[in-house]
């Protein structure tokens, strides 16, 4: 209902800032794609298929119901049972980004060896198959998840809340971090600068190109936050750097690509 009137005000007008938002996403997009923005950085240039596309909506609206009801049933059991309680209390940043690096090296280690193990028979085909249906992923790719490997993955958080007494703001992170990193490395898109994989404080965090490479590869590139773990374990693709050079390499020469003298001729 919540949802719906939001909806409503929005039409209104009576949200004047939100409508802004939602306009500027919307603009945003449509310039990206006309101005050949999202083309030039598409990681597998013709690795789209519809039908991939198709099934992962279906896969996509299975799982985030029968998640909503497996993940929302452990969290209130654990909650109303006080194995997960929050702090109120007021607190110092350094606090909230103690509590927000626990978290995110934990989850990274906790995904890494899951992530291993469901590549393994049986587990492969019961649990993680689902998932690498699609070899060139996309953002629907992020949903289109076995609802039991969605209960592995997202069940961390309410064991890691279950463990440690958390400061409220610090929830206020990790639940975006979730989202924005899981469509991020399934866009099929890479937007990080060039410079990333060679700089020493960005290099151990993964990007969209990285996980790309595992949909494509299989064996290579586990790591949920980091290639850390890939590194120590050796397994990180070899090629990932050449190919991250590659695909930047392609992308500045399409933006510098001369206009043909056809073209010129006409403009002229």
């Amino acid at each position: 209902m919540r949802i719906w009137e939001a909806f409503q005000e929005l039409i209104a007008g009576q949200n004047p800032l939100s409508l802004f938002l939602y306009l500027f996403v919307i603009v945003g997009l449509t310039a990206g794609v006309l101005s050949g923005f999202f083309k030039a950085r598409k990681i597998q240039p013709s690795g789209f298929r519809w039908k991939t596309f198709r099934n992962e909506a279906i896969f996509g609206v299975i799982n985030v119901a029968s998640s909503a009801f497996l993940l929302g049933g452990l969290t209130s059991l654990l909650t109303a049972y006080g194995f997960i309680t929050f702090s109120k209390e007021p607190v110092g940043w350094w606090v909230i980004a103690a509590e927000y690096v626990i978290y995110f090296l934990a989850f990274d280690t906790y995904f890494y060896w899951l992530h291993r193990w469901m590549h393994i028979e049986p587990m492969y085909k019961y649990i993680h198959k689902l998932h690498h249906f699609s070899t060139s992923p996309n953002l629907l790719t992020t949903l289109s998840v076995n609802p039991l490997e969605s209960l592995i993955n997202g069940g961390f958080v309410p064991l890691f809340t279950a463990a440690l007494v958390l400061h409220e703001p610090t929830m206020a992170l990790i639940g975006p971090t979730n989202i924005i990193m899981g469509l991020y490395v399934h866009s099929g898109y890479e937007f990080l600068p060039r410079w990333w994989n060679k700089s020493w404080a960005t290099k151990w965090f993964i990007t969209a190109t990285f996980h790309d490479q595992h949909h494509k590869y299989f064996n290579f590139n586990f790591g949920g936050y980091t290639s850390i773990w890939d590194k120590l374990c050796g397994t990180q693709r070899s090629k990932y750097d050449a190919d991250w050079e590659t695909l930047k390499t392609r992308r500045k020469a399409s933006v510098a690509a001369p206009v043909p003298a056809m073209e010129k001729s006409a403009a002229s």
